[in-house]
């Protein structure tokens, strides 16, 4: 067996990112740039009142002045003129700042009268004018190194881009095995089960910004697994689930091996997923998963994610992994690196008492994984360990 880095190491060997699309803005959300965008204009474009009141030069802002209004100044309709000693022009908030004018007195400090304004005897110090760029400026770049949420795609649109240059988002064929397998919905046999599987992993893929296509059930004998394989063709990832065993119908392996899948490894030090395969078919690399549901939602944390996140383009690295207390003690750990189903509240992780690798109503409860190293002793409360968020994005 190997170990886990020694595992994503290989399965990050066999992907790439993906090549580049032109994506309108409108559909950009989740979306990993390839290329950095320009601004096409400054924001603000022009200088632009903080407040409303009355635009006129900073010389001209004393207290109890009266200056002649000349003119307003509103969102989308700017003053066309130029404000000389003495003038003032009525603007609103967001409004271009005339020439002339370097200073904008609030409303509340101006008493109006006719096309005069008379300054108040105390004001403050704020000009109250957004410089041109204060912003951003023309041909200011921006690459966030991540997917694209809200206020990515609001400065993008600030900068005037209407298409986006981003990463493809990969698409990942999903491939339950098992002829104890049924469809939610179905009427299982007394001695079936129901593929759940696949329905987290697509859950997970798609909010990573992967595309998920489940496939039809391939069942325990090599007719129906090679279809499956034949459906999966295109992907970019090719994602089974059970079947990577050593029993007489755990037929992965096998079949893919005489389809001339190219081996990367097979069984890694890991618990849950022990039997973890991946190597590369038909072009595409693939990953075998454990047919037990913890199993295979803990590899898609640990595997398949990292995965997608470098065909992104988002870098070959493991999922990030953060640091907390321990609430309660946990025993020593056994040979294989071990991902603990935990909760995390104020007092830090709090490990289940069943860890059964079957117990899906356990990682439904589960906000985190507490990652064990191999032969690590027994841990105290409060004792500092690396744990894997199990938040609805990660």
């Amino acid at each position: 067996m190997i170990s886990v880095e020694e595992a994503l190491d290989g399965i990050l060997a066999l992907v790439a990112p993906l090549d580049p699309e032109d994506v309108p803005l409108t559909e950009a959300r989740g979306r990993v740039l390839s290329a950095p965008v320009r601004a096409a204009r400054a924001q603000p474009p022009f200088p632009s009142s903080a407040m409303d009141g009355y635009a006129l030069a900073a010389g001209d802002a004393r207290p109890g002045a009266r200056l002649r209004v000349i003119g307003q100044s509103a969102a989308g309709h700017g003053f066309d003129g130029t404000v000389g000693p003495g003038e003032a022009v009525r603007i609103f908030t967001g409004a271009p700042v005339p020439p002339g004018a370097d200073r904008v007195v609030i409303q509340e400090d101006v008493a109006a009268e006719g096309d005069t304004v008379t300054l108040g005897e105390t004001l403050d110090d704020n000009l109250y004018v957004r410089p041109e760029g204060g912003d951003f400026r023309a041909g200011d770049e921006v690459f966030p190194r991540r997917r694209l949420g809200a206020a990515d795609l609001t400065l993008l649109a600030a900068m005037n881009t209407g298409t986006i240059r981003a990463a493809r988002q990969p698409e990942v064929a999903l491939i339950a095995t098992g002829d104890e397998l049924a469809m939610p919905g179905e009427a299982p046999r007394p001695d079936q089960i129901i593929a759940s599987n696949t329905f987290g992993l697509k859950a997970m893929i798609e909010a990573a910004g992967g595309r998920a296509r489940l496939l039809p059930i391939a069942r325990d004998n090599p007719a129906s697994l090679t279809k499956a394989f034949d459906f999966a063709r295109g992907a970019d990832l090719v994602v089974t689930i059970g079947g990577a065993s050593v029993g007489d119908h755990d037929i992965v392996d096998r079949v893919a091996a005489a389809r001339g899948m190219e081996r990367a490894f097979y069984k890694i030090a890991m618990r849950p997923g022990k039997p973890l395969m991946a190597g590369r078919l038909d072009g595409a690399p693939m990953i075998g998963l454990p047919g037990n549901p913890v199993s295979s939602m803990v590899c898609g944390h640990v595997f398949v994610l990292p995965a997608l996140r470098a065909m992104l383009g988002l870098g070959a690295a493991p999922a990030p992994r953060a640091r907390a207390p321990l609430a309660a003690p946990v025993a020593a750990n056994g040979p294989r690196e071990h991902y603990m189903r935990a909760t995390l509240g104020p007092e830090g992780l709090s490990a289940f008492d069943r860890q059964d690798s079957s117990l899906m109503s356990v990682f439904a409860a589960a906000q985190a994984l507490i990652v064990r190293p191999p032969h690590d002793g027994p841990r105290d409360a409060g004792d500092t360990v690396e744990y894997l968020s199990l938040s609805p994005e990660a």
